[in-house]
């Protein structure tokens, strides 16, 4: 059996929602044939993916599953058909994703001096599409700051830097020499838990069941738009921080915290030359 990827697609949308006509819109179809689609996929594969009732609609175990394995897949096939079309017009390009507080330049030059006839694109990124951008083919490489979802990717690493935690200017600790992360733990902080252990293991607000839901930034000036205005604090790298100054925030080292790790990444199963070449210049 070949899986239809517009049948997965579908199925990938449903599942993002949980709900039929939200899907069916943003699928631009109609609900009925949305369903009949998700009842022939589920035919095709033997499984049921969703128990629906008149109140809510859910993922089966085997519909988490084709969830996780999907999206990668659907990712793939979009990146495949970016990379024929840009062999069609006879251009060759070279895609280069960056976080925020990373300089590239030396990089990209000596690229480019090794590669005059490739064109080199910059992608700014964030800490929400840093490995999307290379699962969909917008970029050929990604520099990363982990942690990151490392499933189908090549990681190699380059460098680490400490990271600060970043303040209200009037804050209680502004202005010390250094903190150590207890000194954080009634702090309501903006990031993603998860990506400082060493907070969420001493939160008073995680302890209590007090923390609101983590907002999805965009970019680092809307996360220090609100640590300017005292909704929270941040941990973010030390680079970061010194790049994206401002007068109403302030930065402390956190003495006892691990360091950012920033790393190259690719899909794995891509060969390209240039890929290789790009990697052994960062080194």
């Amino acid at each position: 059996m070949d899986l239809d990827l517009r049948k997965l697609r579908y199925f990938v949308v449903l599942a993002e929602e949980l709900n039929f006509g939200r899907a069916a819109g943003r699928l631009h179809i109609a609900q009925p044939v949305l369903s009949r689609q998700i009842r022939a996929l589920e035919d095709e594969l033997h499984v049921r993916l969703f128990v629906r009732d008149k109140r809510s609609t859910e993922l089966t175990a085997a519909g988490r599953q084709l969830l996780d394995d999907g999206k990668p897949l659907l990712a793939a096939a979009e990146a495949l058909k970016r990379r024929v079309a840009q062999a069609a017009r006879g251009t060759t390009t070279f895609s280069v994703g960056f976080m925020p507080g990373i300089t590239v330049t030396d990089w990209v030059r000596a690229f480019g001096t090794q590669h005059p006839d490739v064109e080199v694109e910059l992608v700014r990124t964030t800490w929400n599409n840093q490995v999307d951008v290379l699962r969909d083919g917008r970029v050929d490489v990604s520099i990363v700051r982990l942690p990151i979802d490392q499933r189908g990717l090549k990681v190699r690493p380059m460098f680490t830097e400490p990271r600060v935690a970043v303040l209200p200017a009037d804050h209680r600790l502004a202005g010390k020499e250094s903190i150590e992360i207890v000194d954080l733990a009634a702090e309501h902080l903006l990031n993603e838990p998860g990506a400082v252990p060493e907070w969420r293991d001493i939160s008073v607000q995680l302890r209590d069941g007090t923390a609101p839901p983590a907002r999805g930034y965009t970019s680092i000036e809307e996360k220090l738009e609100d640590v300017a205005s005292g909704q929270g604090i941040a941990i973010i790298p030390k680079s970061t921080s010194e790049y994206y100054r401002r007068p109403d925030v302030t930065q402390v080292p956190v003495g006892d915290i691990g360091p950012n790790h920033v790393c190259l990444a690719w899909i794995a199963p891509r060969r390209s030359p240039l890929i290789h070449d790009f990697a052994e210049i960062v080194g």
